[in-house]
């Protein structure tokens, strides 16, 4: 099994943190695992994304271009990205801020309303593991328990008390997730 994931969106909506998580719970599981982030400048605002890569075997490349899932969170990602998934791949996207939604009939898209969600429980940090969520749900290419375990690999140990909200926001995200 190899699952080749691009993650995209502005910097400041977890999107980095989203694929180291991503990448620790491989780890976890004992992959081979590759974690290649790319990103603006800015602190905040600008485009960020990151590549990750999860494999039972050794990966030869961190460089794609093509994936099997696409994770979007806005607009100007989704116009670059959604015509590297591979045909039969997948693509989650939250529609918040999306003005031209995702259009292609060769590939399964899902849509994640992680960003409402994120303000309706008043925890704009939750976004990410909504999304997250989603993503497990529609590909469970690794485990929760192995999740969680990235989670606490990933943040700081003075955030550890922060990981039952995250845990919560990841199943929550498991039941939003919907099929276009």
């Amino acid at each position: 099994m190899t699952e080749e994931i691009i993650i995209a969106g502005f910097g400041g909506q977890g999107v980095l943190s989203m694929g180291k998580i991503l990448a620790y719970s491989g780890i976890m599981q004992e992959q081979e695992v590759s974690w290649m982030p790319s990103y603006g400048p800015e602190m905040r605002g600008g485009t960020a994304n990151v590549t990750v890569i999860l494999s039972d075997s050794r990966i030869s490349s961190p460089i794609l271009q093509e994936f099997d899932t696409a994770i979007i969170l806005n607009q100007q990602s989704l116009d670059k990205f959604e015509v590297s998934v591979k045909p039969g791949g997948v693509l989650i996207y939250d529609p918040n801020g999306i003005i031209n939604p995702p259009k292609r009939k060769d590939i399964t898209i899902y849509q994640i309303e992680a960003t409402e969600e994120a303000a309706r429980l008043q925890s704009a940090k939750t976004f990410n593991m909504i999304v997250l969520g989603a993503y497990l749900k529609a590909k469970p290419v690794v485990k929760l328990e192995n999740v969680i375990k990235g989670l606490k690999k990933s943040l700081p140990e003075r955030h550890h008390h922060l990981i039952p909200m995250n845990e919560q926001a990841i199943t929550r995200g498991m039941e939003l997730i919907k099929k276009n």
